[in-house]
C-alpha cells in the first residue's frame, strides 16, 4: 500500500473516550503508509486520555483544545493543523472505530485519480456484529425527509461488494481532498453531534463533485459510543434535532414537516430494529465473532 501523491493526516476526535481512542489508533499503527500521519484531536478531555495516547503512541499528533464544541468543530480545527502542516488528504475517522489494514489505499485512490469526486467513503461494519453491516452507501430524499444507511443491519453479501456514487457521506470514515474541504466551508459546527456529515455532503455535491462508496476500504464500528448507545434519549433527541436544522438549512419544508409528523413512527421502527439486531448479536464481547 502507498500513500504517494501527498501527505495525509488521519484526523481522529476523542472526548473522555480512552479505550476507544487507544483501540482505534493501534490500528490505525497497523495500517500505516508513506505519507499517512495520524492528528489526534482532544476535545478538552479530563479523563487523561491525552496522556495515555501520548506514552503509548509517540508518533501520534495531538492537538489539544481548552473547549469541546462537538465533533464538526474538532474536525474543522484538525483540518486547519493539518492545512499549515501541508497535508493534500484529510481522512476524518471516529475514534470508536476500527480499521482494516489496507483501508486508506482504496479510500485516496479516486481522489487521485479523478477531480470530480469529492468524498470517499468506506465500507463500515457494526463492531458488535462483525459481518453485519452498518453503512454501505447513503440515501438522501430530502422531499420526504429521510436519510438512510443503505444496507444497515444486513449480512455482508455481494451486492453491497460494488462500490459506487453515493448521496451521502458518514463522518464516521470519509476521506477528502484538503482543499476541497477547505472550499466547501467545512463541517457546521452547529449541528453539534448529527447531521453535519449530511451536510457537508450536499453541499459537496452542489459544488458538482461526487461522492463515491468504496468498498475495498474496510471499517468496524462502535455505535453511538459517546452517546451510551443506539436507544440512549441523548442520541434520540440530538439527531431528530439536528434532522431539522438540516431541512430547514436546505429549504426543504416539506421534508421537515413530514419528517416531524413521522417522526414518532419512525422511532417506534428504528428501537424495534435495534433491539432485534441486539437480541440477535446477543451482547457477546466482541473477540468472540470472527471478521
Amino acid at each position: 500500500m502507498s500513500a504517494h501523491g501527498g501527505t495525509v493526516r488521519v484526523i481522529v476526535v476523542n472526548w473522555n473516550n480512552t479505550p476507544d481512542t487507544l483501540r482505534c489508533l493501534a490500528s490505525l499503527e497497523k495500517a500505516a503508509a508513506p505519507g499517512m500521519r495520524v492528528l489526534l484531536v482532544d476535545n478538552a478531555s479530563t479523563d487523561g486520555s491525552v496522556k495515555r495516547v501520548a506514552e503509548r503512541f509517540a508518533g501520534v499528533e495531538i492537538l489539544e483544545r481548552e473547549v469541546n464544541d462537538g465533533f464538526g468543530g474538532a474536525c474543522n480545527a484538525g483540518y486547519e493543523r493539518a492545512r499549515s502542516g501541508g497535508a493534500e488528504y484529510l481522512v476524518f475517522l471516529n475514534n470508536d472505530t476500527v480499521v482494516d489494514e489496507g483501508f486508506l489505499e482504496p479510500l485516496l485512490g479516486p481522489l487521485r485519480r479523478s477531480g470530480d469526486v469529492g468524498i470517499t467513503v468506506p465500507r463500515i461494519y457494526f463492531m458488535e456484529q462483525r459481518d453485519r453491516l452498518w453503512y454501505a452507501g447513503g440515501e438522501v430524499n430530502l422531499f420526504t425527509g429521510r436519510f438512510a444507511h443503505r444496507g444497515i443491519r444486513r449480512r455482508d453479501t455481494e451486492r453491497f461488494g460494488s462500490g459506487g456514487e453515493t448521496e451521502y457521506a458518514t463522518g464516521c470514515c470519509m476521506a477528502m481532498r484538503a482543499a476541497d474541504f477547505g472550499q466547501s466551508g467545512g463541517f457546521d459546527p452547529r449541528f453539534s453531534l448529527y447531521g453535519e456529515d449530511v451536510d457537508l455532503s450536499l453541499r459537496v455535491r452542489a459544488q458538482g463533485k461526487r461522492i463515491l462508496y468504496v468498498p475495498e476500504s474496510k471499517v468496524w464500528h462502535r455505535v453511538s459510543a459517546s452517546v451510551g448507545g443506539q436507544l440512549h434519549f441523548r442520541k434520540l433527541w440530538k439527531k431528530q434535532r439536528s434532522h431539522l436544522r438540516l431541512l430547514l438549512k436546505h429549504r426543504a419544508r416539506t421534508g421537515a414537516v413530514l419528517s416531524l409528523l413521522l417522526a414518532p413512527a419512525r422511532l417506534l421502527y428504528g428501537a424495534a430494529a435495534v433491539t432485534l439486531f441486539r437480541f440477535r448479536a446477543g451482547r457477546r464481547p466482541y473477540g468472540e465473532r470472527g471478521a
